[in-house]
C-alpha cells in the first residue's frame, strides 16, 4: 500500500473518531481543510512539523501516522 494512503486514512480515522470535520481539524494544528483532504486522499503527505503537531493532537506516535506501528 502506498504510504501516503497509509498516512491519509489514519488522519481521516482519528479525525471521524474525534466527530471533527476537515476544517475543524485544520483549524486546530494551524492548517487548512484543502490540506486536510489531499492528506487524507493520499495526493500529499504532511511534512515532519505537521506530523508532530497531528501526533500531538491525537496523541498518538509519528510512527502510528506513518504505518510504522499499530499503536
Amino acid at each position: 500500500m502506498n504510504k501516503n494512503i497509509i498516512v491519509g486514512e489514519r488522519i481521516k480515522n482519528l479525525r471521524k473518531e474525534g466527530s471533527l470535520s476537515q476544517v475543524a481539524l485544520a483549524s486546530k494544528i494551524d492548517s487548512n481543510q484543502k490540506q486536510v483532504s489531499k492528506w487524507e486522499r493520499g495526493q500529499i503527505e504532511p511534512n515532519i512539523d505537521m506530523l508532530k503537531k497531528l501526533a500531538d493532537y491525537f496523541d498518538v506516535s509519528v510512527d502510528y501516522l506513518i504505518g510504522r506501528s499499530d499503536f
